[in-house]
This record gives C-alpha cells, structure tokens and sequence, in this order.
C-alpha cells in the first residue's frame, strides 16, 4: 500500500498505481476519444445506411451544384457527418475553411446573428468555377446550421430573406431532429433527406469494429444491452462504450454499461408496475420511495414504464394501455416543465391503478 499523503501513488481499489501509470491510461482513452469522435467519414459513399440519401447525394455532387438542403431524423444517424463529406468532397481541405461557416447549438443563433455574422458571411462573392486539387471548387459557399430546429422563430424568418437574396452565392444546410420545428417558408426552399434510425445489425457491426480495433472485449448479452439502451444512435453508443472503458477496463458487461447509461434497473420499473397492478396503494408508495430515494431519474422511469405497459400480456386491455400513456404522456410534460418528481411519480401510479381497477376517471 502506498503511504499516506505520498502524491507520488493513487490507490485504486487494492491496486497501486503510479501517477506515471495513470496519466499513460489517461493518454490512452484520450487518444480513443478523439479517434471515433472525428474519424467521420470524409465521403458521402461511406455514410452507414442510409442508402436512399446517399445515392441522390452521390448524383448531385457528380454535377457539383447543390440546393439548399435540410438533414432531419433522429440523432446519432450522419446528418452532421453528411453535411461535413458534402463541403470536404466539394472544396477540399485548402477552401473548406473560407467556402463553409458551421454553426451548432453552442453558437449564439439569435436574429442578430442572423443579421450580422451569417448574412456577412452569405454576402462575400466567391470565385468562378475551378478544379483544385482534383475538387470541384464550384462558386457558391456552404452554411450549415446544426441543430436548426433550436433556432427561434424569429430568427427562422430573418434567415429566410437572407437565402432569398443570396442564393446565387450561399447554400445552406439544415440540421435537425425534428423537421415539424423548422418554418414552412425555410423548409420549402430545401431538398430534404430522411435520415433513419440505424439498424440493430449495423450498431452491432460498427460496435465490433471499434471494439477490435481498441482491444476491447464485449460479450454477447453486453453487445446485445448496449444496442438496446442506444436506441438506434451510434453516437451514444460510442460514448457508453467508451465511458464502460475508461471505468471498467477493457472487459466490459451489460451490468457496466447499464451503470454507466443511466437506465434504471428493469426489475425496480417492473416492481413499480407490479406495485401498481395489486390495487394497493400504501405498495405502489413504497415503490415510489424507493426510487425517490435511489435517486432514479424520474423522466427515465416513465420512458422504460412506457415500454412495460406496450408489452403487457393480455390481463391489461388496448383500452387500459391507451389511458395509462395517455397519463405518462401528461406527466413526461409536466417533468419538463419542472413539476416535482416524486409527486408526479405519485400520480402516475394513482393513475395506474385506478385504470387497471377500471375505475372512472376522465381523460
């Protein structure tokens, strides 16, 4: 054991590890960060799939003159990381800092920026059309917009006449999870692509690829969780696996991936509904207290109960589940809202209950 107060030792567990030692592991998953952080494909063709997009994208490009365009579908899918290849593809390395300007949420958006740096921005002439370096250079500018769909409205409608005016020297590129959140106005001005939500077949296969290439073991029942908590979203795959690594070592399980997500346990959300099903409740409320006291995200709770009540066996009706989610609805407002978790826990489970004794309430 290494001496008290010694600087020169870290006591991890039963293990000493030297300064040396740790900063050297430190470096390690540092350089695994940055390596599937920004290992983004540089072409439109190695775009995971999205076959559809990529297809119609690969043809435009081939004429070099693109509309303006907006990326919208769940995150973690490559509307970014399209955007990115379409500029790198078009202008290369040399212009691609002088011929694109990329704003994402962390940017102050507001209509002054509207006004001042992208309207500056769209206004600069940019030469005729020529080959460099074998990249088609055309003579127009990209803007793109990440996370548009952030964007006020107010701001939404000062782009607008900002693309009017400078279509003939700036396209831009919508990104967005929700396309119902960009202004009909700025929507019809574009080509719009769907992005999917990507296949379990192809999370696995991109997770076993990054996994072999960083010495990482993962076991079918952790490949299978991990699938499953992201959703569809490789991003956040890539970021539980490599927060399971950095914590846990290069040997990780489902259980270590299920800490390191924040998904709550399957047994305490099924605990709570068989809580709710007995018709009692003093038991329903001390499930309630136990999550409350474990700390449990309450807007994760009701997105897992969401999943349970879709799933139940025939003892609950169509009816029964519709009025039940109807009310996780209400409540997952409420909790955005800011509405107190424990009493918003409280009345989904009254609620619950009263609807599986089929007793009279209105919805």
């Amino acid at each position: 054991m290494a001496e008290a107060g010694n600087p020169e030792n870290i006591i991890r567990g039963y293990k000493e590890v030297s300064v040396t030692e740790k900063r050297g592991e430190k470096r390690k998953w540092r350089q695994f960060f940055r390596a599937h952080s920004h290992g983004r494909p540089k072409q439109v063709k190695d775009v995971a799939h999205q076959e559809e997009v990529v297809r119609v994208l690969t043809n435009t490009l081939e004429t070099a003159n693109c509309p303006h365009m907006l990326f919208y579908g769940p995150p973690g899918t490559g509307k970014t990381t399209t955007a990115l290849a379409i500029a790198h593809q078009l202008f290369g390395p040399e212009l691609y800092k002088s011929r694109v300007l990329e704003l994402n949420a962390s940017d102050d958006r507001g209509i002054n920026v509207v006004r001042t740096k992208i309207k500056d921005f769209a206004a600069v002439a940019v030469g005729t059309n020529y080959r460099q370096g074998g990249y088609p250079c055309p003579s127009f500018k990209i803007i793109i917009l990440d996370e548009a769909d952030s964007m006020t409205e107010d701001a939404q409608n000062a782009l607008r006449r900002t693309m009017e005016t400078y279509s003939k020297v700036t396209r831009f590129f919508f990104i967005c999870n929700y396309i119902s959140r960009i202004i009909e106005p700025l929507a019809s001005r574009c080509a719009k692509f769907r992005f999917k939500p990507l296949s379990e077949e192809v999370m696995t296969n991109r997770i076993l690829h990054i996994c072999n290439e960083e010495g990482l073991t993962l076991g079918g029942e952790a490949l299978s969780t991990l699938s499953s908590i992201s959703q569809g979203d490789l991003r956040r795959a890539i970021t539980y696996l490599q927060s399971g690594a950095r914590l846990f070592g290069s040997t990780i399980t489902s259980k270590d991936l299920l800490d390191v997500s924040g998904v709550v346990p399957l047994e305490v959300v099924e605990r709570l509904f068989i809580a709710c099903k007995s018709g009692n409740f003093d038991i329903a409320n001390k499930e309630v207290d136990n999550i409350v006291a474990e700390g449990y995200p309450a807007s994760q709770i009701i997105n897992q109960l969401f999943d349970i009540v879709v799933k139940a066996g025939d003892d609950t009706t169509d009816m029964q589940k519709a009025n039940i989610c109807k009310c996780l609805a209400e409540t997952d407002k409420r909790l955005v809202d800011g509405a107190d978790e424990y009493l918003q826990l409280l009345d989904v489970a009254s609620n619950i209950i009263r609807t599986l004794s089929e007793m009279a309430q209105d919805f």
